[in-house]
Parts: C-alpha cells; structure tokens; sequence
C-alpha cells in the first residue's frame, strides 16, 4: 500500500508543504471524544512515511469546537485554502472527509483547487490525486455521503426533540420567574423578588394596557426587575435592573407564563453573513400544550393580552399613538364601541365658543376610508352620564344589596363544601376498613392479600382525586369577606364619591377607577342617544341620552363688524381686511380672529363684492383690454404704466394690477412718436418727450 502512496508523491509535491487539518465540531466533543483528537494529530507520522521531514508537517487546528457545515467563521479552513492557492501545500492531511467539510459545495471547491494547484489529498485510507478521474470520482463520493450523513444526524436529532416536546417532556431554558424544581416540573420561581416583579408587570399591564405605561410605572416608582445571567461566569445569577418597554412586551407575548408549553414559537434562517430568529403566528407552532404547568395569568388572560398589544400596534402603523400613551382626553378613552360596526370609537376635539369640546368618532368602517367618520357623538353629555351611572353603582343600597348576594352565595357554597366533606369522610372510613383487612390477612395467603390490597389502593385513588377535586373547586369558589373586608366595602360608599367629585382628582385616575367597574360602553346614535354599559361581571345597563343641540351654522356676525368689512373692501384685499379687523378688535362669531377664508366666506355670505370686483364695476381694465383700447402690443403698456403715464391700481394684495379707464383720453402719432392726446387732461410738455421715448423703447 505505501508502494502505491509513494507512486502518486513526486518530487514536486515533497518540495512543497505537508498540512494536517484537525477539526472538532464542539466542545464537547473536544473533551469527550479525546481518542478522535488523538487519531487526527497522529496523522502526522504519515505524512513523514510519505517522505515529508517532520519540521515541514504543519498542524492546523485552530478550527476546534467549530462545525465543518459552512466554510465561514473556519479560520484554520480558510488559511488551508489559502496555502493550495499559493502554491505552498504539497499534500493536505485529514482523518476523513468530514474533518474538512460537510458541505459538499465547500469539499468540491477545495477538490477543484487542490486539482488546479497540483495539490494531493489524505485521510486514513489513502492518498488521492484529484487530477485523477477515478481519484476525484472516489473523493466527491465521499464528500457527498459525509453530506448525507450530517443530514441523517441532524434529523434524527430532530425527530427526537419534536416528538419530546409533543409529550410537553423537552427540557428548554425557562424565562425569568420560571424554573425547574428537583423533580424536572416546571415551577414558580421560589424568590419573593422575583415573583412580586412578574406579577407587578403583569397587574400593571391589566390596569394601564400599554406596555409604555408599564415602563414608565417601574421608573416613576424606582423599581427594577430580575435579569438571570444566560452565560459566561455568572451564569444563572440573578440580577436586579431598570426594564424597558421591549423587554415588557416580550414577557407580555410568552405563553409560559400563561403555564403554556409552546415548541416552534421561533424558527431560525440562516444568511451566508448572520442569522436571523423570526418569530411564527400561532398557527404555525409545532407543539402548543395548555396548562402544561403553573403560570402567573390565565390563558384567556394571555389572549387577552395579545388582542390589546395588536390593537395598539395597529393604531401606531396608522400613525396614531397607542391607547393610554396619548393625553387623556375623554374619560371613556379606549372604552367606546360604535353601535354600527362594533369598533372601537377614538376621541377627537375642537374648539367650540373659546372651549375644547371632544367627540367619540368611528372611523373603522369601510365608508370611513372616504368619509371622515361614521358615527360623531359629543363626548361631555356621555361622559356626565357614565359618571352618574358609576356614583349609583357605588351608592350604599347597592354595596348592601352586593354584600346580601355575597352572603347568600357563600351560604351556597358553605352547604356544598359540607356535602363534599362528608363525602372525604365516608371515603377515608371506607379506604380505613380495607386497609384494617389487609393488615389482619394472613401473610400465607397471597392470593387473598393481593386482592385485599388492589382494593385498598383503588380506595386510596378515589380518595385522592376527590381530595383533588375539593381543593380546586375551594380554590375557584369566591372566598366569603371578612369583617374587616365588608367594613372596608361599606367605607367605599363614602370614599369613592368624594374621590370621584375632587376637583383635584386627575382625569386618567378617573379613568383607572371606571376601568376597575366597566368592560366597555357602547354608542348607538339616535335622538336620543342609546348608551349600552358592560360592567365586570357580565351585568348590562342601557341609559338613554339626549342628543345635544346641533352647533349654529348661521354665522353670527355683529352688523358693525359687516359695514366696516364694507368699508375695507373699498381699498383693500381680503387678506388686508382680515388683518385690518383682527387690528380693531373685530373676531369671527366663534370667537376666533380673521383670517383670509373667514373673510372670503363672511363676504360671500352678506353678499358683499371683493376689491377686484368693485373696481371692475368703476370701469377699471385689464392689461390685455387697455392694450387693445390704445392699439398697442401688451409690452408697451406696461411700459406707459410703469412710466406713470398711465394710471394703474393693484388690487389682490399685489398680485393683480388693473387699469384706470381712459375718461376720452385719446392715443395719437405725431412727428416725434406715438403718444397720449390731452381731451379733458393734457399731458406736460416736459412729460410728452419721455411718453416718446418709453414708446419708442
């Protein structure tokens, strides 16, 4: 064999270098597969049989811990490459294909090379020339089944995590606030740090809805949030610090905390540069196993939650702020459906007698894409009647009507929770029996004490899984209040209008204690007004509104502000007349100064002419008409007028220029040029020369 290895070595290649490339594709296999290592560097006692002296063996192996699937981030690869190239490698050494490449564009790249540069190729079975055909059919053989072998490993690797993670068994990393308990089961954080940092976020978020809030409640208070440590030399760590509004939706989106095991959440694509994680809609995730293990929200609590941040990423593609980040404005913000089509209705505002007046408007409708609104519904008569509705709600017949529910409800389930009781009694008595029988059997008797203990194991199952069963529903049942509590609700009573009607109570903490009693409210126009409130708990109320007193079209304009308008429009422009009344004191009916269109459209309406339009009534021409009246070209026209020859007028703020009539003046040629005769005014000598000179110009 080395006969047939010596044949294919000329002189050529052992004037050149021996290079061995030795390769581990992970760490881990650099410490457990230490024998592999070994094999690899040992490769360099054939190179010296092969007739290279030992000090021109030169060992690459600086691509260790790094997979051999793509060429790039392979230094040692990549320098491998650049020596054939140059002409330097006589012989490349490898254990086997795989150590240099598993992909097989790579390894036939390196094939072409080593064939354009005289260069051979060795792994433990041979040596190859790949300037021979049979060589280099052998060599792309192997580089393709070293291809197909890393893709039967990888799907091997694959559909055992898959079908692990469909039994909800995959062990992944858990986010912050989650761990893993001695048994493998996914648990809540034991630290009350941790845990009061989730929560708050999440009660925080269910009462402001915006996850900007949430980051400005944590500022505001100086509160910080738990970072664990994912690697290096703290890792698993937890440390304390400042949370943003990116770090807030993304807790907001996990579903393990809704107690949800979620596998495909995410799917990596790789570019010839980086790769990139996308995240996947929840029709496209693999596994989805709810109530997988315990969890600080609900899952409806979690769909909720996802329903909200949409809309308010919604509103912010549409170029609007999100709800609850913009000014307060109605006190039903981000609370208002539209009775037509179901959406939710925005606020919007305007100026109204020297005050801000906002409305409750739909815009989801598709006729809203050519139309302003749908619905436009004034926002201070619901607003009033809402706050009505809620110092009712509050008032002290209806605690006490909520307190005798509450009591006869607690008696419900009082005479429940006895039944069950009894129930626990009579099967701890039962499963007690059949253990006092198994104990008194006789040992010997085998068959009978195998019987007699099935049955009390199927004893002690039933008793567990109702035991099981009382706890949860005692968990889900309303507990009944205490004294202290009931005190505390009657005190509401008292305390809750007189927070209501403080004059200093702000307008968004209105808000938050109406979000603590009603869903939503519901706007159906008509006259009057049908107002449908959903209060929590699913309890309905309907209130009928009148509908307000549509604003005055007719424009209300003092008599004297229309004669001195008259009077402007004699000499001035629209836009001087506007500017003239706003420096007299003279406003608009609503109250506002004038402006150009105010003026254009008082104007229209008490039928007043504009300036333009007066001087052509007094016989004023146009440059084209006088041009024609003296039978000159329109050019000297405008010269006879800048000369002053001609009287002009501008009028339109500048803009137009017209002409004053003739009066029988009349254009006549004489020895010198054309000029204007005198017929009633005659023009000075001194003027008539520079009349034929402008004309001759």
């Amino acid at each position: 064999m080395f006969t047939e290895f010596h044949q294919k070595v000329s002189a050529e290649h052992l004037h050149r270098d021996a290079f061995l490339y030795v390769r581990q594709s992970t760490a881990r296999q650099i410490l457990k597969n230490a024998e592999s290592t070994k094999r690899q560097y040992a490769l360099r006692d054939r190179a010296v049989a092969l007739g290279w002296p030992i000090e021109r063996v030169h060992t690459i192996d600086h691509d260790q811990g790094r997979s051999g699937a793509r060429a790039q981030s392979r230094d040692g690869f990549e320098k491998l490459v650049s020596e054939v190239v140059l002409g330097r490698a006589g012989i490349l050494l490898g254990l086997e294909v795989s150590r240099l490449a598993r992909n097989d564009a790579d390894w036939q790249r390196l094939l072409e090379l080593c064939a354009l540069y005289g260069c051979l190729v060795g792994d433990e079975d041979g040596v190859y020339d790949p300037t021979d055909f049979n060589d280099r059919l052998l060599m792309g053989l192997k580089g393709t089944i070293s291809a197909a072998e890393l893709h039967v490993l990888t799907s091997r690797l694959v559909g055992g995590q898959r079908n692990k993670a469909r039994r909800g068994a995959l062990e992944v990393p858990l986010p912050i606030g989650l761990v893993y308990n001695a048994a493998g089961a996914v648990v809540l954080d034991p630290d009350p740090r941790i845990q009061a940092g989730m929560r708050l976020i999440f009660d925080t978020f269910r009462q402001m809805r915006t996850t900007r809030a949430v980051q400005d409640r944590f500022r505001r208070e100086g509160l910080k949030f738990p970072y664990r440590i994912r690697g290096g030399a703290g890792k698993g760590r937890v440390i304390f610090g400042p949370i943003d509004a990116a770090r807030i939706a993304q807790i907001l989106h996990n579903p393990r905390y809704a107690g949800a095991f979620v596998y495909g959440r995410s799917r990596v694509v790789k570019t010839p540069n980086f790769k990139r994680v996308l995240t996947s809609a929840r029709e496209h995730w693999q596994v989805l196993i709810k109530n997988a293990h315990p969890g600080y929200i609900s899952w409806d609590e979690f769909e909720s939650n996802e329903q909200i941040l949409q809309n308010n990423l919604t509103e912010f593609h549409r170029g609007r702020p999100p709800r609850g980040l913009r000014k307060q404005e109605g006190l039903l913000q981000g609370r208002v459906l539209c009775g037509v089509c179901g959406a939710r209705m925005q606020v919007r505002s305007e100026w109204r007698d020297g005050q801000r007046i906002h409305y409750y408007t739909c815009q989801e409708s598709p006729a809203a894409r050519r139309r302003p609104s749908c619905r436009w519904i004034a926002a201070p008569e619901i607003d009033a009647a809402v706050g009505t509705l809620l110092l009712q709600t509050v008032s002290s017949n209806s605690i006490h009507s909520a307190l005798s529910v509450q009591d006869e409800l607690a008696h419900r389930l009082e005479k429940t929770h006895a039944q069950q009781r009894r129930a626990l009694e009579q099967l701890r008595h039962s499963a007690e029996t059949r253990r006092r029988r198994f104990v008194s059997c006789d040992p010997d008797h085998r068959l009978v004490a195998d019987a007699l203990e099935a049955d009390w194991n199927e004893a002690l199952r039933q008793l567990d899984a109702l035991q099981q069963e009382h706890e949860r529903q005692r968990h889900a049942d309303p507990m009944r209040l205490d004294a202290e509590s009931r005190a505390r609700v009657s005190r509401l009573t008292q305390d809750f209008p007189l927070a209501w009607n403080d004059q200093t109570t702000a307008l968004h903490e209105r808000t938050r204690m109406l979000a603590l009693l009603i869903e939503d409210v519901t706007l159906i126009q008509g006259d009057p007004i049908t107002v449908q409130v959903r209060f929590r708990g699913g309890r309905n109320t309907s209130l009928s509104v009148p509908r307000p007193p549509p604003p005055p079209r007719a424009a209300k304009v003092l008599p004297e502000v229309i004669q001195e308008l008259d009077h402007l429009l004699e000499s001035h422009s629209d836009s001087e007349a506007a500017e003239r009344l706003n420096a007299r004191g003279y406003r608009s009916w609503l109250g506002h100064p004038f402006t150009t269109n105010r003026v254009v459209t008082l104007r229209r309406r008490a039928g007043l002419k504009s300036q333009y339009e007066r001087l052509r009534a007094q016989g004023f021409l146009t440059a084209q008409e006088m041009a024609r009246e003296l039978g000159l070209c329109f050019a000297q026209t405008l010269r006879l007028a800048h000369a002053g020859v001609l009287p002009t007028q501008r009028c339109c703020k500048g803009q137009r220029v017209l002409f004053a009539p003739l009066n029988g003046a009349v254009f006549m040629r004489g020895h010198g040029g054309p000029y204007v005769s005198t017929q009633p005014r005659l023009i000075p000598a001194a003027q008539s020369s520079q009349v034929e000179k402008t004309v001759r110009r």
